[in-house]
């Protein structure tokens, strides 16, 4: 299992990894993974820890998802520029609510599978206690060698923040006392926070633990992962419909393709191989694969096949076929008497983020009402553009909406 993970490129750096191969090989562990419920939703960022946990469960391993109810009252600065916003208890609940429907699509907690929030051990610490039986363990002067500290001093570290590693350490710590737990995964800019969970329990406990990164990727023209013309790429259904999310898949640059469907989708790695041969046109089945699968991971197989069939009719040139996965506005029909501004509308579809941009956008051919190109920048939408009570806007190639007039 260790060989395979790191062929499908789960793999970064670990600690003792020809231990931690043997033990994976040889026994049924306890590995988990820790997420900050920082918003409601999870979005494409997660998607690699996800599937990680959900490769180890699939092998026979126990799992768990470690929610950062307490960790997020005080915020990870790695990575962080500046200090992350304060969340309420309530706030970060309703958080955690909100992520589980999405982490149950891959991980199965009803088959010894465990969801905890650190905020049951963390909530309550003594800090007296706390500083003399697992402080005592940190040097200041090692965990201000670590990149992540070193970044931070230069535009101001809280102490605050300077607590993260040691709650983070002693995370892992509680469920190696809880449940044994002896792998902890998650991206490699946690190898710092990782590493000292696992010196703890070396320390405390006198036991061996072992750590595991992923990469931290991005496309291969260097673009981070996830991000679009609207922003994050969410999870979520209601905040990022299956129909963006397929497209944003079958996007992929062609020389992420490989990559992408050994990473995101559980296809045999064969299968991934061949499909990764493909070249020129026939790449484009590589995609529509990529894209069907990881959609269906999120919004189910038959919302995949619907998204696939939208798009398939946009993109036929025929205008025909369902569009009702095509994302849309409603519009009250006395607003197309009084006209709609091209760019405005561009803007309220976040087609466009701003009207500048919607200027660009025409300057350089890409502004399509109804796959009719519009060079006019004072054109306005009107009722002789609905086409049986709908308009179909285009930004570019590949980004559509729909305007649809009612009441």
């Amino acid at each position: 299992m260790f060989e395979d993970l790191k062929e499908r490129g789960f793999y970064q750096q670990s600690t003792h990894p020809e231990e931690l191969a043997k033990s994976l090989q040889e026994e049924r562990i306890c590995c988990y993974v820790g997420f900050d419920p920082t918003a409601d939703s999870l979005h494409v960022g997660h998607l690699i820890p996800l599937m990680g946990l959900a490769h180890m469960q699939r092998a026979g391993h126990r799992i768990i998802a470690l929610m950062g109810g307490g960790t997020a009252m005080i915020g990870d600065p790695s990575g962080k520029t500046e200090m992350r916003k304060m969340l309420t208890e309530e706030q970060l609940q309703s958080n955690i609510e909100g992520m589980l429907p999405q982490m149950e699509r891959f991980l199965d907690f009803s088959e010894d599978a465990i969801l905890i929030n650190n905020a049951e051990w963390l909530r309550d610490l003594n800090y007296i206690d706390f500083l003399r039986d697992i402080g005592r363990h940190f040097s200041v002067n090692r965990m201000l060698s670590f990149e992540t500290y070193k970044i931070r001093l230069e535009s101001g570290l809280s102490f605050l923040e300077f607590n993260y590693q040691l709650l983070q350490a002693y995370d892992f710590l509680e469920l190696n006392r809880r449940y044994g737990c002896t792998l902890q995964m998650g991206g490699n800019d946690q190898w710092a926070n990782i590493i000292s969970g696992t010196d703890l329990i070396r320390r405390v406990e006198r036991k061996d633990a072992f750590g595991w990164t992923y990469p931290l990727l991005t496309t291969s023209s260097g673009k981070k992962m996830g991000k679009t013309e609207k922003g994050a790429l969410w999870l979520d259904p209601s905040r990022t419909s299956a129909y963006d999310y397929y497209q944003y898949w079958v996007n992929t640059e062609d020389g992420d393709v490989e990559k992408f469907l050994a990473l995101f989708t559980f296809l045999p790695l064969d299968e991934v191989q061949e499909l990764g041969k493909l070249q020129g046109a026939d790449i484009r089945e590589a995609k529509q694969k990529l894209a069907f699968e990881a959609t269906a991971l999120i919004h189910g197989e038959e919302s995949a096949l619907q998204a696939q069939q939208s798009a398939q009719s946009l993109f036929s040139g025929t205008g025909k076929g369902d569009k009702s996965n095509v994302p849309s506005t409603k519009i009250a029909a006395d607003s197309f008497s009084a006209g709609l501004g091209i760019f405005d509308i561009f803007l309220e579809t976040g087609l466009c983020k701003s009207k500048g941009e919607a200027r660009r956008l025409q300057s350089q051919g890409g502004v399509y009402v109804n796959d009719e190109r519009i060079d006019d920048p004072d054109y306005c939408l009107g009722e002789v553009d609905l086409l049986e009570g709908e308009i179909l806007l285009r930004a570019g190639k590949k980004r559509y909406h729909r305007l649809i007039s009612g009441t």
